[in-house]
């Protein structure tokens, strides 16, 4: 049996080993590379578990495509260390771990937080897989070899295990970059060449949906191609170790109720894997129901959730569905509503889309909300509830994000939470709470602490 099935085998049996796919900045093509291994090692017959560092929705959701496993985040500000233990425990059975980082590798959304600063380097240390470092070259060639250099020695428990080499534009191209790492000790894992298929197009809040791409098949097919030609995917397999994070670990997190009715479509569908598999363990049964085609919640539910997206795409959908509405208003006469960002806005009164026409919404909050002349809210959150929300007790501190561009024109409800930034500045985005219906442009990551009794 070759060496790297003996591994293979063994992973399987404990453990998993794990690697990251990080850059010096974004935009480097960290996400096209860990697509390209993941198809390939799949194709390989490898089970890979998925993970994106960082606060991030549509990035997993193409791990899960091409490694047909739920893409899990670890994030060191908005996790405990020991949701991160749960998490990577969901690699039982997997043969390898593939973490996809965010941003530059050693950049953080804060100064502090959980156990860090958020930035993909602490992932890195507390795991303890080594980085395979994407570096675009287009534009350099032996200066890429001092970049990395400079990145394997600015921090002493981050190991790199070596660079892939993306946007190569030609044979000689290559051997120009080859040339500035053969004095060093950092091995070359392979390279990408420019190929046009392997193209992801982008949207205002990052790439385009997963389940937008018709073609994602045939594209991620390209991209193992590419993989398969270009990196040695037997020496980034031996790279990989094992973890050795140690601490115990939470799976649950506290359910908004036991059977909960989740807008689940085009419009509403970024919602944390994290936290679906946690309310799962917890006990609770989800129950999905699609807004965009005129559903309202299963009146069997004793929650309904709706999570953030792109509703304002689709405004003029749901302005016009009818049941949807009606039916979401009597399920809030007797049971809680929560509403994440994109769901926030639709449980509001109006939303403006970036043509200026107003469309009404669901109307069980007062929120007004405007895409006509848009404002970036960007960033880690702090909030301390005021009231009872999304299954948790009020005085309960919680961790997560905004990230948005819609300019709030009013709320006119009673605030939810008192939500500060990374720093611990207030923000002028406190949530609503109406009734049994509250909502908050801040996504929900993980519990900071329970309110003392």
């Amino acid at each position: 049996m070759p060496a790297t099935d003996r591994t293979t085998s063994a992973a399987r049996l404990g453990t998993p080993p794990g690697l990251i796919i990080a850059a010096p900045s974004t935009n480097s093509g960290k996400t096209t590379v860990t697509l390209a291994l993941l198809a390939a090692l799949r194709r390989r017959g490898r089970i890979v578990q998925p993970y994106k560092c960082g606060p991030d929705y549509i990035d997993p959701a193409f791990h899960a495509a091409a490694a047909g496993r739920p893409s899990y985040n670890l994030d060191s500000f908005a996790f405990s260390p020991g949701r991160i233990a749960a998490l990577l425990e969901a690699a039982a059975g997997a043969d390898l771990c593939i973490a996809e980082g965010v941003m530059g590798l050693f950049d953080g959304g804060s100064t502090t937080g959980a156990w860090g600063n958020g930035a993909t380097a602490d992932i890195a240390a507390a795991t303890g897989w080594p980085v395979a470092l994407v570096i675009d070259v287009a534009g350099q060639s032996q200066s890429a070899a001092a970049l990395a250099l400079g990145f394997a020695n600015y921090r002493s428990d981050v190991r790199l295990a070596g660079v892939i080499l993306n946007n190569v534009a030609s044979a000689r191209h290559e051997a120009l970059v080859r040339a500035g790492f053969t004095t060093q000790s950092i091995p070359v894992l392979g390279t990408l060449a420019r190929h046009a298929s392997s193209a992801i197009k982008n949207r205002h809040l990052g790439l385009v949906q997963a389940r937008e791409h018709a073609s994602l098949d045939e594209r991620l097919d390209v991209l193992a191609t590419l993989a398969e030609q270009g990196i040695d995917l037997d020496a980034l397999e031996r790279a990989a170790v094992p973890s050795h994070f140690d601490t115990p670990a939470t799976p649950r997190i506290a359910p908004p109720g036991q059977r909960i009715a989740l807008a689940s479509d085009d419009a509403f569908s970024f919602i944390y894997p994290h936290l679906l598999a946690g309310w799962r363990a917890a006990g609770a049964e989800i129950v999905p129901f699609s807004p965009l085609a005129d559903e309202g919640p299963d009146d069997t539910c004793d929650a309904a959730w709706l999570p953030g997206g792109y509703p304002e795409l689709h405004a003029g959908q749901l302005a016009a569905a009818t049941r949807f509405k009606s039916a979401l208003t009597r399920f809030a006469q007797t049971r809680p509503v929560h509403g994440e960002c994109g769901g926030y806005m639709t449980l509001g009164a109006g939303l403006i889309d970036a043509d200026g026409q107003r469309h009404a919404m669901v109307g069980l909050l007062g929120v007004e909300t405007d895409f006509a002349q848009r404002k970036l809210h960007l960033g880690y959150r702090v909030a301390t509830l005021q009231t009872p929300a999304a299954g948790h007790p009020a005085g309960c501190v919680l961790r997560g994000h905004e990230y948005h561009y819609a300019r709030v024109l009013g709320v006119a409800d009673d605030p939810l939470a008192r939500i500060c930034d990374a720093a611990g500045a207030p923000t002028s985005e406190t949530g609503s709470r109406r009734g049994h219906v509250s909502g908050t442009f801040f996504h929900l990551i993980d519990v900071a602490q329970e309110p003392v009794a």
